[in-house]
């Protein structure tokens, strides 16, 4: 590899381990802050889904910024952000404290995590990309497989808040060598959108929050009928916005890409499916059958640990064979492994039966991550490169925030926290539905091109 490549694989795989560290280290922590602070199962969503929201809707802002002012600058930016609400999370003496901390967190990661994929995509040849996102991806798969024992180990070695303080020092050296080791560049120099901003950002809050308060105050309430009104309005008002605006931050013609489209609704439906899931499964470990946090991220292991080994391979082969069959069957694989799971999960079940379902949602989850980025950055131009990559990681982002919201809900309906029973009761059909959606995800990935034509 050239050494841009290499410099900007060390930057933008540092940025994107922390990134992606720091979400799986806090679904660990959950049942501890839990008890910590007092938080309730929608609190909870929102130590989550704070930091989602406001990274999915403001990806596209984040990545218009880079065009514009200079990717490295906003880039380092972003990760100044993102480091000092770490420190505010660590430091969050309250529920409400800690999730306007984790809020301001999603802002940094909308800079930094579009800005990686596009910081990569500009060093590397076209005919190499699939390699250097297979890495990315390896490096995602790593974070991913940590992350439960990092925040398991943290959680019961010294406290939760310490999941955030390790951003700090992280941060810091990735800002240095983001400064010292990445080229400036420039993207299209467009005006920013800040009406498409607001109304995406009021639109799919207006929504999750319509979803998250259905179950406490009931679907027929008056504040869930006009949040969830409201938020569907707005976003039908955000895409004729889109449609007309001179300089839109979501460009609509992308879509008539069909390689595009058709792998923007695989990264809806895989996050959807299996984080909504992982953010159940990951406390049935603690909450019901007793593990300690460590305990528990160890016994996630099988799952958590396959990205590391299949990702890079997975990239390699989408430059040979395309990313079609790889996402098709990486999707098959997860809906099989959470059916599965959905079956036999019952309070006494032994670990020996979940450990198969867990690798092959771990491979499946790997089959997916690279073939998607190289997919989406092969079906649009050069110059378009950074919006499509925010564009999709803002779909997969609200995906996994719709995701949690909506099983969720159906796990509050069926059962709660109340007994180790009751925990199953609810995550029993929220998993099957995760299963549901994954499978409609796989038949949408056969939509895509066998070579997915650049527009």
């Amino acid at each position: 590899m050239e050494r841009q490549g290499i410099n900007a694989l060390i930057v933008t795989g540092l940025a994107l381990f922390m990134t992606v560290l720091d979400n799986l280290v806090v679904t660990t922590a959950l049942p501890s802050m839990r008890r910590d602070l007092g938080a309730s199962v929608e609190e909870l969503q929102w130590f989550v889904n704070a930091y989602t929201l406001t990274f999915a809707v403001l990806l596209l802002t984040g990545a218009a910024l880079g065009d514009r002012f200079g990717r490295r600058r906003v880039f380092i930016l972003g990760l100044a952000l993102f480091t000092a609400s770490s420190a505010a999370a660590a430091l969050a003496p309250t529920a409400n404290a800690l999730i306007a901390a984790r809020a301001v967190q999603g802002v940094g990661g909308a800079i930094v995590v579009p800005l990686t994929l596009t910081l990569l995509a500009g060093s590397f040849a076209e005919g190499r990309r699939g390699v250097a996102f297979g890495i990315w991806s390896g490096i995602a798969g790593v974070a991913v497989a940590t992350g439960p024992l990092v925040g398991g180990a943290v959680v019961d070695g010294i406290s939760w808040h310490w999941i955030f303080w390790f951003n700090v020092p992280v941060g810091i050296v990735t800002m240095a060598l983001a400064y010292r080791l990445l080229d400036e560049s420039y993207g299209p120099g467009t005006r920013l959108d800040l009406i498409g901003a607001t109304l995406a950002t009021v639109g799919l809050a207006g929504v999750v929050w319509g979803i998250v308060r259905g179950n406490d105050l009931g679907w027929t309430s008056g504040e869930v009928l006009a949040t969830l009104g409201l938020g569907a309005v707005v976003l039908v008002a955000f895409v004729v916005w889109e449609s007309r605006a001179a300089a839109p931050m979501l460009p609509l013609r992308l879509f008539r890409s069909r390689a595009f489209t058709a792998t923007n609704v695989v990264s809806l439906a895989m996050y959807f499916g299996t984080f909504g899931s992982i953010f159940l499964l990951a406390q049935f470990l603690q909450t019901v059958q007793g593990y300690s946090a460590f305990e528990a991220g160890v016994r996630t292991l099988p799952w958590t640990i396959m990205p590391m080994f299949v990702a890079p391979v997975a990239g390699a082969l989408s430059d040979r064979i395309g990313g079609r069959p790889l996402m098709a069957a990486g999707l098959g694989l997860q809906a099989i492994a959470l059916a599965w799971l959905a079956t036999i999960t019952s309070v006494d079940v032994a670990y020996s039966q979940i450990v198969l379902p867990f690798i092959i949602a771990g491979t499946g989850m790997a089959l997916v991550f690279a073939p998607v980025a190289n997919v989406v950055m092969g079906a649009v131009r050069r110059e378009e490169q950074g919006l499509a990559s925010a564009a999709n990681n803002m779909i997969r982002e609200i995906g996994g925030v719709l995701g949690i919201a909506v099983l969720v809900a159906i796990f509050s309906a069926d059962g709660g926290y109340t007994s180790g029973q009751a925990f199953v009761d609810g995550l029993v059909p929220a998993v099957y539905t995760g299963a549901v959606v994954l499978a409609l995800g796989a038949l949408a990935a056969l939509r895509v091109p066998r070579v997915a034509p650049t527009t």
